[in-house]
């Protein structure tokens, strides 16, 4: 197609994926991290807090829950993340991540401090929903602003680092709550209201840093915006020039051709993801639901367990929980390399099966009675090292697997999936086999189901992942508005 054809039919011929692809690592993409990466870090300090301060809303003197009405709290915050993610999602596809991850953010950072203010469950509940859709709609804008902004050769390290740092924030939740929930510092209901103010505080210096990143150049190319996509390419390519790195012309081979393309509809979705990717679907589907219901199933109930089967007051609860952050966080950063030198299915695969593995023989050991409060964290902690990052990679795998214009969305509906199959019923459903602790067996099965679903999970990811390693996007999945795609040594990839 000729330049003057190719004008008149509305196409355009862009360099933008792959100037974005070529550059090295730089301060503006350590911007991206800092900016967008918060959003985990807020989302660990929010559920630790939670998970610890669960034990203390048992006491009468604060709102007198049972045990169920705390994984109950759990759930409801993660139903709504199930919502904000399927609502924000669409936009994030329709308006730009940028003005998407703005928004989620300011709801995020209002309904958890007014979370604190809490004076029954049904008041506590409401602001937690609503905090979870804030929350839920900055995993679906940010992952894909992420993919869309790390060259190829780092997304795969820097995406699962990214939903790593989750742990960073559950470890500042894990300290906070040793000194709030000391009942001979902060009164019994005080000490856990303070740690709901913790996130917004923290969430209102990531605004102006979010506020200072680009829209996704990507989005705006394939959204008739090409002149935008290529400023903005050309404003950071300047920024690199002028820290001495140079860059390399690219070349023209490389040109993606599209043609812009109204919002997409539901139907065109669903055909998309079920008919041209079904195999794809197959695997983002079975990575999330396996990973979601073995991290909340143990994670929001891990306090209880250590309080009702070991007996650790609230205030020494932080104590096992920040090692616990610990490991979590190591495994993505440790990791997270081979993702993109070892590959995407042998990672994913040995991860998710391995872990399986070592829960299988914690959940043996804990039903025999030989763990105690120190040996039970330090399974727990070589149990999630492998944990974490497979579970990061569930979340890499579906927003870099699918086509540009769906990206958000693909991530929200498998995430949604994910977390009512998974997430929601699970802390409810370990709360209720906890119960008042008088035995351990109902427990131990549900560690051994958590086990085989996130086993099962490793097989698919092994037998049907994709080799998505250094490979550009558009060569991963090319978007729908391409017209003639980029010649690549990775070669066209599959459909499905």
């Amino acid at each position: 197609m000729s330049s003057a054809s190719a004008a008149a039919s509305g196409v355009v011929r862009s360099l933008v994926p792959a100037r974005m692809d070529r550059m090295p690592w730089s301060s503006f993409h350590w911007r991206v991290i800092l900016g967008l990466g918060a959003a985990w870090i807020l989302d660990g300090l929010e559920i630790q807090i939670v998970n610890t301060a669960g034990t203390v809303l048992t006491d009468k003197g604060t709102l007198h829950l049972s045990s169920a009405e705390v994984g109950l709290l759990a759930s409801v915050y993660l139903l709504g993340e199930v919502v904000g993610a399927l609502v924000f999602s669409r936009l994030a596809d329709v308006v730009g991540r940028k003005k998407i991850f703005l928004a989620t953010l300011i709801t995020y950072l209002l309904a958890s401090g007014i979370s604190g203010l809490a004076f029954s469950f049904w008041f506590m509940a409401i602001f937690r929903f609503i905090a979870g859709t804030g929350i839920g709609g900055e995993y679906t804008a940010i992952n894909s602003a992420i993919d869309e902004l790390i060259p190829s050769h780092y997304r795969g390290r820097t995406d699962i680092a990214v939903n790593g740092t989750y742990w960073a924030g559950a470890m500042i939740g894990a300290v906070a709550s040793i000194f709030l929930l000391n009942p001979s510092i902060f009164p019994i209901n005080l000490g856990w209201r303070i740690g709901f103010f913790l996130g917004p505080i923290i969430g209102i210096g990531v605004l102006y840093l979010r506020y200072i990143l680009p829209e996704s150049p990507r989005w705006l190319m394939t959204h008739g915006r090409e002149d935008e996509a290529e400023a903005t390419v050309d404003k950071i390519e300047e920024e690199l020039r002028r820290q001495g790195i140079k860059l390399d012309p690219v070349p023209d081979s490389k040109a993606l051709e599209v043609k812009a393309r109204g919002t997409i509809s539901y139907i065109e979705i669903a055909k998309v993801l079920l008919g041209q990717y079904p195999s794809r679907s197959f695997l983002g589907f079975s990575m999330m639901v396996t990973q979601a219901f073995l991290y909340n199933a143990i994670f929001f109930t891990s306090g209880l367990v250590l309080s009702k089967f070991y007996h650790v007051p609230p205030d020494r609860l932080g104590i096992y929980f920040f090692p616990f952050a610990v490991g979590n966080l190591a495994g993505p950063l440790i990791l997270g390399p081979l993702f993109d030198t070892l590959g995407r299915r042998i990672m994913i695969a040995s991860t998710y099966c391995g872990s399986a593995i070592l829960l299988g023989i914690s959940g043996w050991l804990f039903n025999i009675g030989v763990l105690d409060a120190t040996t039970q964290t330090i399974a727990w902690c070589v149990i999630f090292f492998f944990a974490s990052a497979g579970a990061s990679s569930a979340y890499l795998t579906v927003s870099e697997i699918f086509p540009l214009e769906l990206r958000a969305q693909a991530i929200a509906f498998f995430f949604a999936i994910s977390q009512l199959a998974g997430g929601v019923a699970a802390p409810f459903v370990f709360g209720a086999l906890i119960g008042n602790a008088s035995s351990r067996g109902p427990l131990t099965v549900g560690y051994y189901l958590g086990a085989g679903l996130m086993f099962i999970g490793g097989l698919i990811a092994w037998f049907f992942g994709v080799n998505a390693e250094r490979k550009s996007l558009e060569d991963i999945a090319a978007p729908l508005s391409a017209v003639v795609r980029p010649t690549s040594e990775a070669g066209p990839a599959p459909a499905s």
